[in-house]
């Protein structure tokens, strides 16, 4: 079938959705939803079988729904409606939620149904965005696939909504308002932690700290220690610990309210930017100590297989982290294991970042030391001969990220991920080693295509192409799991010595050829470029990410995706407001 997908941006899951049915054979196309003008026209000028939007804030055009069947993919089960879902499905509690595809119709998540998918709630309340991008886009892709095959038949009808039926469970929410999101410090732990997860990541829980307004992000519980509620009882890692009525939490990232006084000492761009708490609230932590309990980077040692977890928040590394996380890389290495693994966390990695960079007072100058400190990251992947390395990556990649776990022996990825191997579109040429451990992969040619279209990969076609080696299915746990049994297997496999003995002839062999240190000065040379001259629009591009700018049209690289020949019979459009 020939498909288009409508979308408000290329999010993970779109590109989920992108990737399934390409890989099921239809020609798919990308349109981002500008304008209802530029919906409709993206329609007459693909003439689609099937026009699919995953991820879609906007009202489907009049034009569009009636000129085609439109099915709205909604994350809430059977019968619920409103914009505000998945905020209410954490704030309440609820034990199971969905996903629902129905058709467009006049009035807003009204129309019939034409499937759905239900998945049990965590027990610890989840921050919204890990449910949408977690059990949210595994039902709503499988959903995506169904709906195309029912399209297909001419014999299928959507069920009609109706409320008697046992199976519809959902009703009528209103949008959350931001007096919903507001707490006090004086609420139990337990209560603050469930209303920020509803609220993470956008647009964050309302609180006062420090004397200042802010969003409240990436939460989790502390300790049971006695203080006065809204005061903070210590640092660490960028995060801090703040008490409650009831128990304490930490914060890890604040977002100061736009028009405030910052709190730091970072530059005047710190107003209205999600940043590290510490950095928010700045000298406002004076004579507040250091507490042990909250880390982003943990390292765990068996009698053969060490692991190096990390977990950054929405996988961007800061300079800060990347040197705590290549102390770590470099203490796990100097260990007597046989086998390093290094562990991404919900997200793997996103590379340098950039909320922090535009923060800063001098933010080119930020962005060159984070972008050499993660090279430093990179350098202890790539250049570990003492013991075999494998990276398991259970969360989307992208840019240096991607780069940064290609430097392992063995890349192992969890099947629903994607991977973003490229820079292009933020304006920057790339360092992280690329330009040696990509080619190495998947040979001059492949790599040339991957950096240049900036277009997703699957966790299969990862494979295919070279850069991973295995797919592993499953929850986090689960793949977790089986990375660490692989791991195992790999240090008491009978050729280890071979493999090992193999891993430092062709380091050395390749160091004699091209030193790691050439790679790097070329690959810098060409950033200084793009971050001090702004060659091609770095500054502009890193702006927009920050600040979260609505498109002016579609890119370049995913419009001219678009298949054009002719097409006959009426189109099917599906939609989503997620």
């Amino acid at each position: 079938m020939r498909i288009l997908l409508l979308c408000s941006s290329f999010n993970g899951l779109t590109q989920r959705a992108w990737l399934e049915l390409r890989r099921a054979g239809h020609d798919v196309s990308v349109e981002l939803a500008i304008s209802e003008r530029v919906m409709v026209e993206a329609a007459e000028l693909v003439k689609p079988d099937l026009v699919i939007c995953p991820f879609l804030k906007e009202r489907v055009p009049e034009a569009l729904w009636r000129g085609h069947r439109t099915v709205i993919i909604h994350p809430g089960p059977p019968g619920d409606r409103g914009p505000s879902s998945l905020d209410w499905a954490i704030a309440e509690g609820e034990r199971a939620w969905g996903v629902t595809a129905l058709q467009a119709v006049e009035e807003m998540d009204a129309g019939p149904i034409w499937g759905w998918r239900t998945f049990p709630m965590p027990s610890e309340p989840p921050r919204k965005s890990a449910l949408y991008n977690g059990p949210v886009a595994d039902a709503a892709v499988e959903l995506v696939a169904e709906v195309a095959g029912k399209a297909a038949d001419p014999l299928f009808a959507p069920a009609p909504l109706d409320y008697r039926s046992p199976e519809v469970t959902g009703r009528l929410r209103r949008p959350m308002r931001h007096a919903d999101r507001e707490f006090s410090w004086e609420q139990p732990a337990e209560e603050i932690v469930r209303l920020v997860r509803a609220a993470d990541g956008a647009p964050g829980g309302r609180a006062r700290l420090c004397g200042l307004p802010v969003r409240v992000f990436d939460v989790h519980r502390g300790p049971d220690l006695a203080g006065a509620p809204g005061a903070v009882a210590a640092r660490r890692e960028g995060a801090v610990l703040v008490h409650t009525g009831q128990g304490t939490v930490w914060v890890g990232h604040l977002r100061l309210e736009a028009g405030a006084e910052p709190g730091s000492q970072a530059g005047s761009q710190v107003s209205g930017v999600k940043l590290p708490a510490t950095m928010v609230l700045g000298e406002r932590l004076a004579g507040v100590g250091e507490r042990a309990g909250y880390s982003e980077i943990t390292y765990e040692r068996g009698e053969e297989v060490g692991v190096v977890s990390f977990d950054f928040y929405n996988g961007a590394m800061s300079t800060d982290q990347c040197r705590r996380l290549a102390a770590a890389l470099r203490y796990a290495a100097a260990q007597d294991t046989r086998v390093l693994v290094v562990r991404g966390g919900e997200v793997f990695s996103n590379g340098i970042h950039l909320n922090v960079i535009e923060a800063a007072r001098h933010p080119e100058l930020e962005a060159w030391m984070n972008i050499n400190a993660i090279n430093a990251v990179c350098r202890e992947i790539v250049a570990c001969t003492s013991q075999l390395v494998v990276t398991s990556i259970a969360g989307n990649a992208g840019a240096g990220g991607v780069m940064m776990g290609l430097g392992a022996d063995r890349v192992i990825v969890r099947e629903p991920v994607v991977l973003n191997p490229h820079y292009r579109t933020m304006g920057l040429f790339g360092s992280e080693f690329w330009t040696y451990v990509l080619p190495r992969r998947v040979g001059a040619q492949a790599a040339a295509e991957l950096t240049g279209r900036a277009l997703p990969v699957g966790a299969a076609e990862a494979v295919e192409l070279g850069l991973a080696d295995r797919v592993a299915g499953g929850s986090r746990q689960e793949f977790e799991r089986r990375v660490v049994d692989f791991a195992h297997r790999l240090a008491q496999d009978s050729s280890y010595e071979a493999l090992l003995a193999a891993r430092r002839q062709a380091r050395e062999a390749d160091e004699r050829r091209k030193p790691l240190d050439a790679y790097r000065a070329e690959e810098l040379a060409e950033m200084s470029r793009d971050m001090f001259d702004d060659r091609n629009g770095f500054r502009e591009a890193r702006r927009a990410f920050v600040g979260k700018a609505r498109a002016q049209a579609t890119p370049p690289h995913l419009a001219g995706h678009r298949e054009l020949s002719g097409a006959s019979g009426p189109g099917v459009a599906v939609a989503s407001h997620m």
